[in-house]
């Protein structure tokens, strides 16, 4: 078996007026969502980074760039599905994630679960096989100041 490791990390502004994706979940008691081209679930995003590096499928954008309007508004767990397409296409499979969102607030551990089921549902993967954590920056930083959120992805990929 060969086993290849990719590393992700993604960053987003944060602003009034914005939904808050993360994981693919909507965090209802943010004042600040993220902004970008597509919802702008930066954890997804890293999560992607991750899996097209472990693949040698080079990264989120140039497979989906910003400049083409299809991915204006996507779903960022339709990106996610068609990133699991392209590295079966490899020949790969996951074998797990570990992740870390870096957000100063609001709070998210008690979305964790949510985000796992959602991961694991369009991964076709056991919720313990994704491991998502969270950190404040201890108010250090653009995530600390409240400006962003950014998180770190890595992923295990195998080829029988």
């Amino acid at each position: 078996m060969k086993l290849r490791i990719g590393f992700g990390y993604d960053v987003h502004a944060l602003k009034e007026g914005e939904k808050l994706i993360l994981g693919g979940i909507e965090i209802v008691n943010s004042p600040l969502g993220t902004v970008g081209h597509s919802d702008a679930d930066v954890l997804i995003h890293a999560i992607i980074d991750a899996m097209l590096g472990a693949a040698n499928l080079r990264d989120i954008g140039f497979q989906y760039p910003d400049s083409d309007n299809k991915y204006k508004g996507i779903k960022s767990t339709l990106l996610l599905q068609d990133t699991l397409r392209k590295i079966r296409e490899k020949g790969f499979e996951i074998e797990n994630i570990d992740s870390t969102i870096c957000l100063q607030s609001p709070k998210i551990s008690t979305y964790i679960p949510q985000m796992q089921r959602c991961l694991a549902e369009v991964l076709s993967l056991e919720k313990e096989d994704i491991s998502i954590k969270a950190t404040t920056t201890e108010h250090l930083g653009f995530e600390g100041r409240k400006e962003g959120v950014s998180a770190y992805g890595v992923c295990l990929l195998s080829k029988k």
